[in-house]
C-alpha cells in the first residue's frame, strides 16, 4: 500500500512533514472478549481535518488509540506516515508516537507543575535521556516550547502551576504540548466533552487553525454534531465497532446522523454556540 506524507511550510518558515492514516481492515478484540472495533477500513490524507462521531461505546476512542498503538490491534494492518504502528514494540513504537500528537479529554497535566514544564514533556522523545533527568532542555526546545504555547494564546500563563487554570486553559496547555512534539499528525479525544460551550468553541477553533496554518493531519473525537459540521471537512461515524459512514462533512445530513447514533436526534447531540 502506497503511504504518502507531505511537506508544509509554516509560517515560521520551518517545514513540516504531515501524515496519511491507512487502516486495512482492522479489528480489535479486548482481553474481556468486548469486539471494540469490526473491520474498519479507511484511508485519512495528510492535511486533513477529520471528525470520527459516535456515541460512548462505538469505539471512537478504541480507533484513535489503534492509531498512535495505545490500543493493538488484533486484527489488520495500521499504517500511520512510513509506519506500521501494528507491528512497533519498545524503543520503534515510542519514536513512532514522539511524532504524534495525542490530546486526551482529561487533559493529563501534571498538576503540580508549571505549564512551561507541562509542554515540555512534548519534547522528550527528541531530547537525550539526560538532559530530560537533569531539567537540562536546549534554546531550540524552550523556543519551540514558547512558541506552542504563544500559537495558543496562553504564553502569559507560562509559570503557573497546571492545576491553577480553568478546564479550558488546561485543554490549551494540552494543546501545546501535543505542539511541542512537532508532530506529523494530531489526535484529540474527546477534547471538548469536559468544557462549557464558548470554550468548546475556542479549542475547536485552536484545532482548526493548526489544520490550516502547519496543514497537520487532525482526527478529532467528538459526540456532538454542530462541532463537527463547522469544524471539520470530512465526518467518520461508528456505531458499534463498525464504520456506518466516511464522507464530506457537507453531504452528512441528520439522517446520517441518526444513522450513526442509532436513534433519533437529541438536544445532547448540539452543543450551540455557547451565546
Amino acid at each position: 500500500m502506497h503511504t504518502d506524507t507531505r511537506t508544509q511550510h509554516t509560517d515560521d518558515g520551518t517545514s513540516a512533514t504531515s501524515w496519511q492514516v491507512d487502516l486495512d481492515a482492522v479489528s480489535v478484540t479486548y482481553p474481556n472478549g468486548t469486539r471494540a472495533l469490526s473491520d474498519v477500513s479507511l484511508r485519512i490524507e495528510p492535511g486533513e481535518m477529520v471528525s470520527i462521531i459516535g456515541l460512548s461505546g462505538s469505539g471512537k476512542s478504541t480507533l484513535i488509540r489503534t492509531i498512535n498503538g495505545l490500543v493493538e490491534a488484533t486484527e489488520g494492518k495500521v499504517t500511520v506516515g512510513p509506519h506500521q504502528i501494528n507491528t512497533l514494540s519498545g524503543r520503534t513504537l515510542r519514536d513512532a508516537r514522539g511524532q504524534i500528537g495525542m490530546i486526551f479529554q482529561g487533559f493529563n497535566l501534571a498538576e503540580r507543575t508549571d505549564v512551561f514544564h507541562n509542554v515540555l514533556v512534548g519534547r522528550f522523545a527528541h531530547l537525550p535521556w539526560w538532559r530530560t533527568l537533569l531539567d537540562l532542555p536546549t534554546q531550540h526546545d524552550r523556543d519551540i516550547v514558547l512558541r506552542s504555547l504563544d500559537s495558543v494564546g496562553i504564553l502569559d500563563k507560562m509559570w503557573a502551576r497546571g492545576g491553577a487554570l480553568s478546564g479550558g486553559q488546561k485543554q490549551r496547555v494540552a494543546i501545546a504540548r501535543a505542539l511541542s512534539q512537532e508532530p506529523s499528525l494530531m489526535l484529540a479525544d474527546e477534547p471538548v466533552a469536559s468544557l462549557d460551550p464558548p470554550t468548546a468553541h475556542s479549542v475547536m477553533g485552536d484545532l482548526l487553525r493548526i489544520n490550516k496554518e502547519q496543514g497537520l493531519t487532525v482526527l478529532v473525537n467528538l459526540h456532538l454534531m454542530d462541532l463537527a459540521k463547522q469544524y471539520t471537512t470530512r465526518l467518520i461515524g461508528l456505531r458499534n465497532g463498525q464504520l456506518v459512514y466516511d464522507g464530506p462533512i457537507h453531504d452528512a445530513t441528520d439522517a446520517h446522523f441518526e444513522q450513526i447514533y442509532g436513534r433519533p436526534i437529541q438536544s445532547r447531540d448540539v452543543l450551540g454556540d455557547g451565546v
